[in-house]
């Protein structure tokens, strides 16, 4: 199996290959058109940043609207809203704004309207529970008071302590939005000339699944920022469709598979721009499906697959190994996990297992599977398919579209879903708090599964509720070994991030805490 420590020393090297290269053009002066063609691969699921986080909308909310803080690509925290913060004590943090952060309405942003939008996130506007992620304790609910105690300065005291709270502000779901805007809409944002936020760009034309057009906000706060003129979102949800447009000119960048690598070799009107995601594969349990509620059936199901094969053939080699917690987070990896017989293939012992839960050639098991729109995705699927034979299961799968992966996804632990399983893509995020307690607390927002363990959730509530380094690692790693060991998901890899781009784009230089900045990018055409 190949190692997780072996990855992160390749990854250290590419970061510097990238540092080294990214700036090859810094004297070139902008020429031609500065307007960005961006392929993307699937239409946004929604325009309300505090209900949607799937990637096609963050894509958009990340120019249209803007956090209190964002990451540096050395993870430390960088001001966008705030100019500055501080932490009196381990419950309250304040933040003073910058002066003169116009919405795209030109009105002036105040630290009224701060806490207004988390007043909005946590059900307290007139319009109550707009079902936002924020109004659970996966991320926001833990927020005892916010205030404005002047015109730029805004304070939050939590409940209790909250390791997570920094890093989970810089998620597009704590986004401010303007106030006149929700209340004219009879406080929705589900309506797509709705976006009106501080970001660089804002919100001009549309036509559904085409195009998306943001134009410059010529008012934007940072000096000289943003260079591009626009971005325009065209939906190309094929792979070989999105290469093509980018080989004839037609778009400027796109996010393809590694596979396509090779396609581009040699070809000096494109360029590669690589880093490694905090992505990473799955396949979720409907545990509302009795079989699957045996956990032998799921052990098997984990020792069934083969997750070297699945990096090789899946994505061109160019992937690692990887749990819900993905490689790129470090030392709170569970590195263990290399020696744990469910990541060793081992067909026979997957066997054995479905034998003592009563299956055999005779008494096959049958279950549907759900994939999604990605061809990353569906290849995996259709290996799963063919490894989940060889162990008495024969799996139908369905690949769906965006809008119906989002619908099942949230009745994943019904019958409704209308599925056993769903093969899909998650981010662990930069805090193991988002990948741990999010996704498998019993109350994580993103636990869609059923899955329920009362260790798991003491564990999540012990490690944010301290600030101590080496505490907060233990139990994620007691946590990531339970969750292993019950399998309520089965975890791959995860993936090399490859955007493929015009060789006449500069100034950008994607991570995984931000692949959206725009702000310093330009076109010498």
């Amino acid at each position: 199996m190949k190692s997780l420590r072996k990855f992160l020393a390749v990854l250290m090297a590419l970061t510097l290959c990238l540092t080294l290269f990214g700036g090859a053009f810094a004297e070139e002066e902008p020429s031609g058109s500065q307007v960005l063609r961006y392929g993307t691969d699937t239409w946004p699921a929604g325009y309300d940043p505090h209900t949607i986080s799937a990637i096609a909308a963050t894509r958009v909310f990340n120019q249209v609207y803007e956090t209190l803080i964002g990451f540096n690509r050395d993870m430390t925290y960088r001001g966008i809203l705030a100019e500055s913060w501080e932490t009196p004590d381990d419950v309250t943090y304040v933040f003073h704004l910058r002066q003169g952060v116009k919405f795209h309405n030109g009105r002036e942003m105040t630290a009224d309207d701060v806490v207004y939008s988390f007043q909005r996130i946590l059900g307290q506007t007139e319009y109550g529970d707009i079902g936002a992620l924020g109004s659970s304790d996966s991320y926001y609910g833990g927020i005892a008071s916010v205030e404005a105690l002047d015109e730029y300065t805004v304070q939050f005291v939590l409940e209790a302590p909250n390791a997570a709270f920094m890093s989970n502000l810089t998620s597009t779901y704590g986004a401010i939005v303007c106030r006149e805007v929700v209340e004219e809409n009879g406080g929705s944002l589900s309506a797509i000339d709705t976006m009106c936020g501080t970001g660089p760009f804002k919100y001009s034309e549309s036509v559904v699944d085409n195009h998306i057009t943001l134009v410059k906000n010529e008012d934007y706060w940072q000096e000289g920022a943003p260079i591009l003129e626009g971005i325009t979102y065209y939906l190309l949800a094929d792979e070989s469709a999105r290469l093509a447009a980018l080989r004839t000119g037609d778009i400027d960048l796109c996010s393809l598979s590694a596979m396509n690598l090779a396609d581009v070799e040699g070809n000096d009107s494109i360029q590669v721009i690589s880093y490694q995601s905090n992505n990473y594969t799955y396949l979720g349990f409907n545990l509302s499906n009795e079989a699957l509620q045996d956990v032998r059936v799921r052990q098997a199901m984990s020792m069934a697959v083969d997750r070297d094969m699945i990096i090789d053939y899946v994505h061109n080699g160019e992937a690692a190994v990887s749990t819900f917690v993905a490689p790129n987070l470090g030392h709170w990896v569970w590195d263990a996990v290399n020696e744990s017989p469910l990541y060793t293939y081992d067909v026979e012992a997957a066997r054995a297992l479905m034998e003592e839960a009563g299956y055999s050639d005779d008494n096959r098991l049958s279950l549907t599977m759900a994939a999604g729109l990605l061809d990353t995705i569906r290849d995996t699927a259709v290996v799963l398919q063919q490894q989940f034979r060889e162990i008495y299961i024969d799996v139908e799968i369905t690949n769906l579209e965006s809008g119906e992966y989002v619908d099942i996804w949230g009745k994943m632990d019904t019958p409704e879903a209308g599925f056993d399983m769903m093969c899909g893509q998650n981010g662990s995020g930069t805090d193991p708090n988002r990948a741990v307690s999010f996704f498998f607390s019993t109350t994580g927002n993103a636990n869609v599964w059923g899955y329920s363990n009362e260790r798991v959730d003491e564990l999540c509530q012990l490690a944010v509720s301290t600030t101590d380094e080496a505490e907060r690692e233990a139990y994620y790693m007691e946590a990531q070994q339970i969750i292993i060991e019950e399998s309520p998901n089965l975890f791959f890899a995860s993936p090399m991030e490859y955007l493929f781009a015009s060789s006449a784009l500069r100034g950008y230089e994607p991570y995984a805490a931000d692949a959206s900045i725009f702000t310093e990018a330009y076109f010498v055409r």
